[in-house]
């Protein structure tokens, strides 16, 4: 693995985030009649052009930990989530506007000295998506260190997924998401990277304690070729981890280039910076930091904060 592959991943989410900022929580129909198709600056969050929002702060939360320690410590991530979300580090503008609650709770549960690992909450309604939208630096990391052993993938992806979001379908969420950028990572086709990765999940859940009840909610996915043909009018983007990898997998399946992918994505309205963001970093490393519209890369916030976690972590 190289500089470029880490940057094309990292400014690729984080790219796709700014594009989203301006216009979350704004519905499908309210963008069709006045899609994205650049940075923007104001709209929901009154941010200025180029800002990204949480998903890449925490993003960068957990590449710089993996790059600084090379290797995985969880109360050292928990760590830069708290001088995030406390000091507003790792942020575009010096503040923090866009924090998830199960995100907030968790951290406060580590401030009180809880573990880590149980941070997370594990409810039927603590599947958002706040952990799936920063777990892209985890399969950089298992790239570089050439992990290969599909348990060994999964149980790292579960574990960072729970230190905000500790319940199995979002453990899941993660892990299929892992497989699919690690198939990319090692230039894999995108389309046979996102089915060889969802048949390598469900192959391993199938036989997972706990974890094969939850198979079901992901039932769309399974069969990746009729999921592709699917309507846009079908697909959801709402913050329910699900919808959000559906939208994700979608998105890639039905592009063939990075702008096209984060357009596409940010467009579906509702959760647009995080679909925004995990569309984006597999969207960067399949189609190479080259890709990426320069002019987006230049109104990019702190774009110098960005590579140099990215220099340091390579």
């Amino acid at each position: 693995m190289d500089l470029n592959t880490v940057k094309a991943m990292m400014i690729g989410s984080a790219v796709g985030d700014a594009l989203g900022v301006p216009v979350e929580f704004m519905s499908r129909e309210e963008l069709a009649t006045n899609p994205v198709e650049g940075m923007r600056g104001g709209g929901t969050h009154g941010q200025p052009p180029g800002t990204w929002s949480d998903d890449t702060s925490m993003t960068l939360c957990l590449l710089e930990s993996l790059g600084r320690l090379h290797g995985i410590d969880y109360d050292d991530i928990m760590k830069n989530f708290v001088r995030w979300l406390k000091n507003a580090e790792f942020t575009a503008t010096n503040t923090v506007f866009d924090a998830g609650i199960a995100t907030q709770e968790a951290i406060s549960r580590y401030l009180q000295g809880i573990s880590p690992l149980s941070c997370g909450g594990s409810g039927e309604y603590d599947n958002g998506n706040g952990s799936l939208m920063r777990i892209a630096p985890l399969a950089l990391f298992l790239t570089k260190k050439q992990v290969t052993a599909t348990g060994d993938i999964l149980q790292e992806a579960h574990r960072l997924s729970a230190l905000t979001h500790g319940h199995p379908r979002s453990q899941m969420a993660c892990g299929i998401y892992t497989l699919i950028a690690m198939n990319a990572l090692h230039g894999v086709p995108l389309s046979q990277s996102i089915k060889d990765g969802l048949q390598t999940a469900k192959t391993f859940y199938e036989k997972a304690p706990v974890l094969h009840a939850e198979i079901p909610a992901f039932e769309r996915l399974w069969d990746v070729e009729t999921f592709r043909h699917l309507p846009k009018a079908s697909i959801r983007s709402s913050g329910y981890v699900v919808d959000t990898l559906e939208a994700v997998i979608w998105c890639l399946l039905n592009t063939a280039n990075y702008s096209d992918v984060v357009l596409t994505a940010v467009n579906l309205g509702e959760d647009t910076d995080t679909i925004g963001a995990i569309v984006g970093g597999l969207a960067g490393a399949t189609y190479g930091c080259d890709s990426i519209p320069s002019h987006w890369k230049e109104n990019l916030l702190k774009i110098d904060l960005v590579e140099g976690l990215c220099v340091k972590f390579i």
